[in-house]
């Protein structure tokens, strides 16, 4: 089969682009942003790529379009299709599907699909649960929207039976407004939690919940639902209505719980000390995201002990807490200064990241350089949730460069520790100014931050 990627380049269409490539078939693609690494990993499979969505690609007359859901009918301003490739294939009345609903299909049938669903942690959770079943010889699969450092890919077919995929609630396509994960009919569903977020597709809570119980409804009666106990919000979708058994986790009665510090702590079944999970990891978040990736790896008969084992070895996932440099104040190695770089951008997640951080390096200086660049943030809907994502830093640098709102007002709560910039060498000159000796320099966005990270190096090795 021969398959002609509309959006190749995203996270999610880039695994499946990887996926199809892997199972034989002729895959090509096209993206308004053909960049790398996506670009150097796709072309490392022999996957041919085109810049922009001109109707020529319609000569290559693939057995069908895969639609990405950045693909949509909206137009520019002289009145023209934004996506004329998209539109030809409508008028030319030619087979187009979704991302997620070709991978149901030629991917996921038949196999054990274990989903992670939730607001923050999919990705680092799908990772930990992909590790624990290669650790056990299982030889999983997995699609994750990250790259699991234990793996260096972010998708695989596997050999196995079993597939771990992290569960998206975005919408599918222009076509289909469903949350992805409503196709992927998983065996074992985590779900790690659920807050307010993509509020440009989303009115308010109540419809995100909708669509969690949507994927509720497709787990079978023989099956197994993981879900965070502290999740009030959880606590609904399932009030509405569950035919699977569910295994909790996180709240003081759960069937799985922890003892201890979230680096060294102990496992606890139903109050029975099962395992101890020791490793480099911080954070609360990681030690919830590991509770759930060992009760789920449980429905496919890994043990909690041999779970445990596993995360000892985890490396986690690129772009969480991930040091990008460590640049030696003057000459002096005892006083660097070290550039971390982290995918986080809810305000949830924020909060998680930095209190993970301050875990690690305990009074030492906190600078949380920002942008936010989700769909959500750009709409304003968490800006006055940002004082409180951000007050265990020690200063905050916000990239506000083409916000519709006053990040200066957002920000006004935390006094003179923050500073807001229109650009990116304006926000680095502003941390070169504050900056000092043993600093750590945590990077925050969902993007690239325009190679920020660079440029703090740089910087830095100059100053």
């Amino acid at each position: 089969m021969h398959i002609h990627i509309l959006g190749i380049c995203g996270t999610f269409m880039g695994g499946v682009a990887a996926l199809a490539r892997e199972a034989g078939h002729r895959v090509t693609g096209c993206d308004s942003g053909v960049y790398p690494p996506m670009s150097e990993q796709l072309r490392a499979l022999g996957i041919d790529l085109i810049e922009g969505y001109d109707t020529s690609q319609m000569a290559l007359a693939p057995d069908c379009f895969v639609v990405g859901n950045v693909v949509s009918r909206a137009r520019l301003a002289d009145g023209s299709p934004r996506y004329p490739l998209m539109e030809a294939i409508l008028d030319a009345g030619l087979p187009y599907t979704s991302g997620p609903q070709w991978l149901a299909e030629h991917v996921l049938q038949g196999r054990h699909v274990l989903a992670v669903a939730g607001t923050h942690g999919k990705t680092t959770t799908s990772a930990m649960l992909a590790w624990i079943l290669e650790c056990a010889q299982l030889q999983p699969g997995f699609l994750v929207g990250g790259v699991p450092l234990n793996f260096g890919v972010s998708a695989r077919l596997g050999v196995g039976s079993s597939f771990v995929i992290e569960a998206d609630e975005y919408d599918t396509a222009f076509f289909d407004k469903r949350s992805k994960f409503v196709h992927y009919r998983p065996r074992t569903a985590v779900l790690n939690n659920l807050e307010f977020d993509h509020a440009d597709i989303f009115d308010d809570l109540a419809a995100i919940e909708r669509q969690f119980h949507h994927l509720v409804r497709t787990v079978p009666g023989n099956g197994r639902i993981v879900v965070n106990g502290l999740e009030e919000s959880l606590v609904r979708v399932l009030h509405q209505g569950c035919w699977s058994p569910v295994w909790s986790f996180g709240a003081a009665i759960s069937d799985f719980t922890a003892e201890g510090a979230p680096d060294a702590f102990d496992v606890l079944r139903q109050g029975r000390v099962v395992a101890r999970v020791q490793w480099g990891l911080a954070g609360v978040h990681n030690q919830l995201n590991a509770l759930a990736a060992i009760a789920a790896a449980e429905h496919v008969g890994v043990a909690p002990e041999a779970a445990a084992a596993a995360l000892a070895c985890f490396e986690n996932v690129k772009r969480r807490l991930e040091v990008r440099a460590c640049v030696p104040w003057q000459g002096n190695m005892a006083s660097s200064v070290t550039i971390y770089d982290d995918f986080a951008h809810h305000p949830t997640a924020i909060r998680s990241t930095v209190n993970g951080l301050r875990r690690k390096v305990g009074s030492a200086r906190i600078l949380a350089v920002f942008e936010p660049r989700s769909n959500t943030m750009k709409l304003g809907s968490m800006k006055a949730q940002l004082p409180w994502s951000l007050e265990e830093a020690d200063l905050v640098f916000c990239h506000a460069g083409g916000l519709d709102w006053d990040a200066r007002a957002a920000l006004s709560g935390l006094g003179a520790r923050a500073w807001v910039a229109d650009s990116i060498d304006a926000l680095v000159a502003q941390v070169g100014q504050q900056v000092q000796p043993g600093d750590h320099i945590l990077c925050m966005s969902n993007g690239s931050f325009g190679g920020i990270h660079l440029k703090l190096r740089d910087m830095l090795q100059n100053k």
